[in-house]
């Protein structure tokens, strides 16, 4: 009874911080723009709220925001993701152009691999992530976010344009969510899904797939995955509780312009090859961080105590009396059965196991920086050979 108690508890805390969420990037504009599933979301009894401009389920009736994410954990769901910018860069300069505006080294990416990176500004700060795969040495294929869709596309136009300029052999195609649906299939079972061309991604910190398809065949498509494996459809609140689990930011709550790779823990982003080349934006200010150090991390913190509510983003973090830092992200986690969350702290405090404080609601509750991700990956991995 007690731990049916707390699972319900916990999938009421869920309900509340996905619709926190929802509100936080809704747009002014009516319900949003609707993707080529809307329609079937609708007719599978899926809850629509508007998210970043546009009309998507934040879960379905069949299933509870905690059940979802479990399911994904267990088995597998899909996720309507057309919401995403979409584009190819083409040209035998196309690696090069994308490179003078990113950290990746796509020069010497493999075709056929991709790879997380991050737009960075003259000040190193973040100015979105996002995904870049290696089609061909002549061809890439982008994903971003669809919170910074005009600025990314200004941002790739104007890179396309000043490598043209120079004789520079490059083009940009941007595909509309009219015209191109993104579907994101998560979770440890998917063996089975037949013939597709797709990526190996991710948001989750599941194995999964993302299928880019002409949105006339989207609604064909899903309810054939449906069909044909044991998969179940997954909303926005799955989505944010899953990749908060796996440690993975979300952009404009966990990295923004004044973050950089560094504070956020993601130098990794940067290949070791553009260290040495250093032809990034921000490039000598990111290389100064890594060698002196910063002020502030991004870290996991996991709440102590059975009574401990959960903090949300916001919430500042203190250490002696004295405010260290702040959360970024929280939520409860349906996969360990606590509250968990993200932020930054004094650079000094960031060791895994150090003890702090959380401030929410004018009372403060214990909790302790962890290692991320907070559940284990089960990304897919390349056999060695």
């Amino acid at each position: 009874m007690v731990s049916l108690i707390k699972m319900l508890k916990l999938s009421s805390r869920l309900q509340q911080h996905s619709l926190r969420l929802a509100r936080a990037y809704a747009s002014s504009a009516g319900e949003g723009e609707r993707t080529a599933l809307y329609d079937f979301h609708v007719r599978q009894g899926g809850k629509i709220v508007n998210f970043g401009g546009y009309a998507l389920p934040v879960q379905y009736a069949d299933q509870s925001i905690i059940a979802s994410h479990l399911y994904t954990r267990s088995v597998g769901s899909i996720f309507d993701v057309s919401h995403m910018l979409q584009t190819y860069v083409r040209g035998k300069d196309a690696a090069a152009c994308m490179e003078s505006i990113c950290t990746a080294d796509i020069l010497d990416m493999p075709a056929g691999s991709g790879s997380l990176t991050v737009f960075t500004n003259a000040q190193a700060g973040i100015l979105d992530d996002l995904i870049v795969n290696k089609v061909s040495e002549k061809e890439l294929y982008v994903v971003s976010n669809a919170a910074m869709k005009q600025q990314d596309m200004q941002l790739m136009s104007a890179a396309v344009s000043q490598f043209k300029s120079q004789g520079k052999d490059v083009a940009i195609e941007f595909l509309a969510p009219a015209d191109q649906s993104l579907i994101a299939v998560q979770g440890p079972q998917l063996a089975g899904i037949p013939n597709v061309r797709i990526t190996r991604c991710g948001y989750t910190g599941e194995d999964g797939v993302e299928i880019s398809v002409p949105s006339s065949q989207a609604v064909n498509l899903t309810e054939a995955l449906l069909a044909g494996a044991e998969l179940k459809l997954a909303g926005l609140g799955a989505r944010d509780s899953l990749r908060l689990e796996a440690g993975l930011c979300l952009y404009g709550s966990d990295i923004d312009a004044k973050t950089t790779p560094v504070d956020a823990a993601l130098a990794w982003l940067v290949a070791k090859r553009r260290r040495s080349t250093a032809d990034f934006p921000g490039a000598q200010q990111l290389l100064q961080q890594l060698k002196q150090g910063v002020q502030r991390r991004r870290i996991g913190l996991q709440m102590l105590g059975a009574k401990a509510p959960p903090a949300r983003a916001g919430v500042a973090i203190f250490s002696a009396g004295q405010q260290v830092g702040q959360l970024t992200s929280g939520c409860p986690s349906p996969s360990k059965c606590c509250n968990i969350a993200m932020g930054y702290i004094a650079e000094q405090l960031k060791a895994p196991g150090t003890r702090v404080e959380l401030k929410v609601r004018d009372k403060f509750y214990e909790a302790e920086v962890t290692r991320m991700p907070f559940v284990k990956a089960n990304y897919y991995n390349k056999p060695k050979q």
